[in-house]
């Protein structure tokens, strides 16, 4: 949701536009994106006027914090990508014209137009006819866009930031439900929310038109000298008016030339409230309610809503809303988000912000601890944490990564990890969960019969597939212990395929041109190849087939993964389907393409319709359908507990908690024609971008369950830290420090 804000009292300033700075912080907290042009200066009682023949040019205005006049204005837009709103020397009308068609184009389409909060209320005939924030909104709804006039009605100037988020709060909700719940034939909505109101259960939400009120009581300005010279500037009058400021003195002698103030006499309005029937925003404003009017573009309400009641969810209480700002006024904790992926690093961000809504972002570590923060978060790639710091301060940093979990990520290490524990646990449901991996070392094809040596398993599997059909081979997938992205993986049956293999990866590394070669040997290999003596760790894995297939194509679940202190696990609940490229056919008929055998997605080049699914929606193609995913879901659950249990547990040197870490891993399974489901790998820093822009919020859904899960309990005690339903805990076991 794209919202253009625009109002006419201004930028911010807690003389006359108090409002405007937490409105659009609560909607960017929300999830909108925001952009914002406002007048330079006070617009107030302008209406939808426009300033003819006047050259409009702006300036560029950057926000300071919250509650503060400390934002700045500059000639020039800023280079760097920070946040930056637009002021004109025009009116609100203006504003909305500019920002609808001449700037944010790289942002997307503008859904919708928010003029105001208005500091006071812009209810009856008296105020909303002048009112230059109905004015701005008046411009969108002609201009074609869905429109809302907001203003803030107060009985004192009780400027609480509590009072001011919690009408901000209630904003965005009203916004959001109208961007989903708009009424055919209604232009744009006036909305004015009583502060006085906000917090309390009894206040209601309701659909108004605007009362039809009159000056009567004489004229509305009052008259000035000429020579006199102190009339007030445009701020400090529309504060006078609104009853801010004590009236101001003017003298009236003789018949001299005199100026004109706008001066109304609002007992006016106060006496066509008190007179009226229930139903207008006058009354409902009175009442304490939030005032709603539909509107035609043309001035008249729209009556189909006339006293209807919204009912949204609760904002809270003045106390709590009282609390939780001044948590973030004394807030000391910090974050830093080191993460060169674009796709990553702003949905860790977002995620942070919207769970942690007083966490403060840092360019890097030292620029945190220079602040004497409290609480850190070190949200970064693995090769850029400063580890020493992260166990010198294990009561202030939190970081998104535990320093050793080869027994988790390696693949020759996992196997290992996989085999002790079924050693000593035969019962285990890892017995039947991961294929039959068998780990060797090789610098050079040449001495394949010495490092088969160890693998005997695969020495004498390979040995009897010689006397057997291809069909009525056991088969194996070879894959480099240390490498990703399908790099190195191939399928074979004999030791000679396997040494073949391997000659082919030294191939590639004679020469420049003898790489180009060899790639073209191995045809749609290409781009998969290794150096071999550069890794020297390979696992060759039992192939499982047949696997489970849907519409004849191989797939794999992804499922993330997330590890908490020393130790607790949460799996993920929304997870992937991973589709290979390519319809299936057995490894014997041509083990060379690998298209139709490996569902890595990262290998897949041009279009990639189809490749990734959730996991969930596969119940249409299952014959078992929904139960048959339950099933699958509840023996992957065991399988990752166990897993994580044999590593912390029986492989301590290898992989060790931290109590002030967490890490997302990226666990891969396969499910077999039958139905059983086998753990293939663990990765860690796993790619997210295989999700794809549309499946993209399964990302930020996960970001979110692990800041409430992991980092909220660190940062603020006595969060528990359990209460995410997407991430289910299958593993609890409190190994205390590492």
């Amino acid at each position: 949701m794209h919202v253009l804000v625009v109002n006419d009292d201004g930028p911010p300033s807690q003389q006359s536009s108090p409002y405007i700075h937490s409105l659009i912080h609560e909607l960017q907290e929300s999830g909108v994106t925001v952009s914002v042009v406002l007048p330079h200066t006070q617009r107030s009682w302008i209406g939808k006027a426009h300033l003819i023949g006047k050259a409009i040019v702006p300036t560029y205005f950057r926000p300071g914090t919250l509650h503060t006049d400390d934002g700045t204005t500059h000639d020039r837009p800023r280079r760097d990508g920070g946040e930056e709103w637009v002021l004109v020397d025009g009116t609100p009308a203006s504003c909305t014209q500019i920002g609808l068609n001449h700037y944010f184009k790289e942002k997307g389409p503008i859904d919708m137009v928010v003029s105001g909060p208005n500091y006071g209320r812009n209810s009856t005939a008296l105020f909303s006819l002048s009112s230059g924030t109905v004015g701005g909104a008046m411009e969108g709804a002609v201009c074609g866009k869905h429109s809302i006039a907001l203003s803030y009605a107060y009985s004192s100037k009780n400027h609480d930031p509590a009072i001011i988020r919690g009408a901000s709060l209630m904003s965005v909700r009203l916004i959001k439900y109208f961007h989903t719940n708009w009424t055919p034939g209604v232009d744009l909505y006036t909305i004015n929310v009583p502060l006085e109101g906000i917090g309390k259960p009894e206040t209601k939400i309701l659909y108004t038109h605007i009362l039809p009120n009159r000056w009567i009581m004489g004229s509305s300005f009052e008259e000035a000298e000429d020579d006199e010279d102190d009339i007030l500037d445009p701020g400090e009058r529309e504060a006078e008016i609104r009853g801010d400021l004590g009236k101001h003195e003017h003298k009236h002698v003789g018949l001299k030339h005199k100026k004109f103030i706008w001066a109304p006499n609002f007992a006016d309005v106060s006496r066509s409230v008190e007179e009226s029937e229930p139903g207008n925003d006058g009354w409902a404003v009175a009442k304490g309610c939030v005032s709603i009017t539909p509107l035609k573009a043309n001035f008249m309400h729209y009556d189909g809503l006339v006293g209807q009641e919204i009912k949204i969810e609760s904002i809270g209480s003045i106390d709590s809303l009282l609390s939780k700002t001044r948590l973030e006024e004394e807030s000391s904790c910090w974050a830093i988000v080191e993460y060169e992926d674009a796709y990553v690093r702003p949905k860790i961000q977002a995620a942070l912000k919207k769970r942690i809504s007083h966490i403060k972002l840092a360019g890097n570590l030292a620029e945190a601890l220079s602040e004497n923060s409290e609480k850190v978060v070190y949200w970064s790639a693995y090769e850029n944490i400063d580890f020493e710091s992260v166990l010198q301060k294990p009561d202030s940093i939190i970081c998104c990564s535990y320093i050793i979990r080869k027994a988790l990520i390696r693949k020759h290490y996992l196997a290992q990890t996989i085999h002790q524990h079924v050693a000593k646990h035969p019962e285990s449901p890892l017995s039947k969960a991961f294929p039959l991996a068998c780990g060797f070392e090789l610098d050079y094809a040449e001495f394949l019969d010495e490092a088969l040596i160890e693998a005997y398993e695969l020495r004498e599997s390979l040995r009897v597939n010689e006397e057997k059909s291809e069909k009525n081979r056991q088969w194996w997938i070879l894959k480099p212990g240390m490498s990703d992205r399908g790099q190195g993986i191939r399928l074979f049956s004999t030791e000679k395929e396997l040494m073949a293999i391997f000659e082919s990866f030294e191939g590639n590394e004679d020469s420049d041109e003898g790489a180009d070669e060899s790639n073209e040997d191995q045809g749609d290999n290409n781009g998969t190849a290794v150096i071999t003596s550069q890794l020297r760790h390979f696992v060759a894995q039992e192939y499982i087939h047949p696997p489970l297939l849907i519409e004849n194509r191989k797939f794999h679940i992804r499922t993330y993964v997330l590890s908490v202190g020393g130790l607790k696990v949460y799996v993920y609940k929304p997870m992937l389907a991973l589709f290979a490229a390519n319809q299936y056919s057995p490894p014997w008929k041509d083990s060379q393409d690998l298209t139709g055998h490996l569902t890595n997605t990262c290998l897949q080049s041009g279009e990639r319709e189809g490749s990734v699914m959730l996991f969930w929606d596969l119940h249409v193609s299952l014959p078992g359908g929904a139960p048959a995913l339950e099933k699958v879901w509840e023996s992957l659950c065991r399988i990752v507990g166990e897993t994580f249990e044999a590593a912390a547990t029986g492989q301590r040197v290898h992989f060790q908690t931290l109590p002030n870490a967490f890490e997302i891993f990226g666990l891969d399974f396969m499910v077999g024609a039958d139905m059983k489901v086998y753990l293939l790998e663990v990765n860690s820093y796993p790619d997210f971008k295989q999700t794809g822009d549309e499946l993209s919020e399964l990302i930020g859904g996960l970001f979110e369950g692990v800041v409430e899960v992991a980092v909220k309990p660190f940062v603020d005690p006595p969060a528990v830290g359990d209460g995410v339903d997407d991430l289910v805990k299958v593993l609890d076991i409190k190994l205390g420090s590492w």
